[in-house]
């Protein structure tokens, strides 16, 4: 009785959107052999964590640092997207702890949708206070 070993490259094509818990089955791909049943091959997709987004369901999530003045007067941001695009986010509102601003359509492509859908970017803020006021600031109310 011999055996031998083949190699045999899977190729998973992975789609935009798929969430952690996705199932790619090769079905009969595992290990065989005489009297032996191959069993199936399966992959679990898992999120690799990013620099800078969160995701939650098919919306980003990302954090900006902004300054105390302009949160209070505005500002237009730009947040640098997964395809490498760069948003310009205009700010009109004055943030506050636990402000966000919701971007429709910058998020992850929704799997199996018919139109292309996506999900949202979805940003909050880290305010970033003075350490010191010069006279003249603390005099100007």
């Amino acid at each position: 009785h011999t055996s031998s070993i083949r190699d045999k490259i899977l190729t998973i094509n992975v789609k935009a959107g798929w969430r952690p818990g996705t199932k790619i089955t090769f079905q009969k791909e595992g290990d065989q052999g005489p009297n032996t049943i191959p069993a199936d091959i399966v992959f679990l997709v898992k999120d690799k964590e990013h620099p800078h987004y969160r995701r939650e369901g098919a919306d980003l999530h990302y954090k900006a640092t902004i300054q105390l003045g302009k949160a209070l007067v505005g500002d237009v941001i730009e947040v640098p997207t997964l395809d490498n695009r760069m948003l310009s986010i205009p700010i009109n509102d004055i943030v506050q702890p636990g402000y966000t601003k919701r971007v429709i359509g910058e998020g992850m492509p929704i799997s199996n949708s018919k139109e292309e859908e996506k999900g949202d970017l979805v940003i909050s803020f880290d305010i970033v206070f003075p350490t010191k006021l010069h006279e003249q600031q603390k005099n100007a109310h």
